[in-house]
């Protein structure tokens, strides 16, 4: 198992904590370190089922992307062979073919969409297989792709994956950003149109799944799954303190505090979280698209676009997954989904998707591949 890449601009990671002693049975996706990065900290899941036989990467340790962690192998491998294989790995790493071989990795793209510049980051191969529906992902207000990093990667393993920036949003056009859900759902209509995606799935968090709800509402047959992600349109009610915060701040100090209530462990926000968002708040023309954005999608602080009525109108099967501890929209909201579909997280807040990724991962894959 090798330090993975979370995110476009991750080049190393710091092990933290190890979970597991060597020598423990493994299972697929049980949690066995915690790696912190500049943007976040996160727990790496067994990649196969087996046993620790070697912890290579000492807690404390920062090394590159691609770097031996450690070993997982059935309990019968002579430990020469656990040696040996170790010490092949670390001969023949090189930190200057793996940043290179990173750097071949996928990179944003843009395509013009009814009129509007979008950026999208594509991981997957092709359309997808016969039968096989693509997933586009959908941030959520002041959010970019880069909010998927922990979960485009191993959704990809199955399918196409798209991460798109809304309008007003990361790369994607700034200005003459107009109107709330209603309008972003069409420039998700007009992104799929552009890349001949006649079927997907999606994902939509926060905002973005009220985008993703609405838009399979108005067409049915183009969607294949709806996933809701602490889902706004379930319900009016909002943090609007969250949303005037963010579009308000403007230092330090101040973004810090409001990204704080989006996480159970307010920890996980970095330095390197809050400076980035607070350059992209900097841009030209985003500071107009936020607050034309809210005002149409949270007037008198409510959610003006609730889509409860419109559940049963869409054709296709939908989940809602939550953080227990969203002090964004309040986990109740999930109700509205049947509770065969319905799951709430312990230990996460809003951005459930970050915080707890593998459970969040293996849902979404497993509900996809059922639809």
């Amino acid at each position: 198992m090798a330090m993975p890449k979370w995110g476009l601009a991750m080049t190393e990671g710091a092990v933290t904590a190890w979970l597991v002693e060597e020598g423990a049975t493994l299972r697929e996706g049980d949690e066995i370190l915690e790696i912190e990065t500049t943007k976040i900290t996160n727990v790496y899941e067994s990649p196969a089922a087996g046993t620790l036989r070697r912890r290579v990467v000492a807690a404390g340790e920062t090394v590159p992307v691609g770097a031996l962690l450690g070993v997982v192998a059935d309990a019968s491998v002579p430990d020469t062979e656990i040696d040996a294989f170790v010490a092949r790995f670390q001969e023949e790493f090189s930190v200057e073919a793996a940043a290179s071989a990173e750097a071949a990795g996928p990179e944003p793209r843009f395509v013009d969409a009814g009129g509007q510049r979008l950026r999208y980051l594509v991981m997957g191969d092709g359309k997808g297989e016969e039968g096989v529906a693509p997933l586009v992902l959908i941030h959520g207000f002041g959010g970019d792709l880069n909010n998927w990093q922990f979960n485009q990667p191993m959704l990809a393993e199955d399918r196409p994956v798209y991460a798109l920036d809304l309008p007003g949003h990361g790369g994607s056009a700034k200005h003459g950003v107009v109107g709330g859900v209603p309008e972003l759902a069409r420039a998700v209509r007009d992104f799929l149109n552009a890349l001949g995606i006649q079927r997907a799935h999606l994902g939509g968090h926060s905002m973005g799944g009220a985008v993703a709800l609405h838009l399979a509402a108005e067409e049915p047959a183009r969607v294949a799954s709806v996933t809701l992600v602490c889902s706004a349109g379930l319900g009016h009610d909002i943090n609007i303190d969250y949303i005037e915060g963010f579009i308000a701040a403007d230092r330090r100090k101040e973004m810090k505090s409001v990204l704080e209530t989006l996480f159970a462990d307010a920890s996980l926000v970095s330095r390197d979280m809050v400076e980035e968002l607070l350059k992209y708040k900097r841009l030209d023309g985003v500071a107009s698209a936020l607050r034309a954005i809210a005002d149409a999608s949270f007037a008198d602080g409510r959610q003006s676009h609730v889509l409860v009525d419109r559940l049963e109108g869409v054709g296709a099967p939908v989940q809602a997954v939550w953080g227990a501890a969203d002090r964004i929209i309040p986990a109740a909201h999930a109700r509205t989904v049947p509770a065969e579909r319905r799951h709430v997280l312990d230990g996460a807040g809003h951005m459930v998707h970050m915080e707890k990724a593998g459970e969040f991962n293996r849902l979404m894959s497993d509900f996809m591949s059922m639809a």
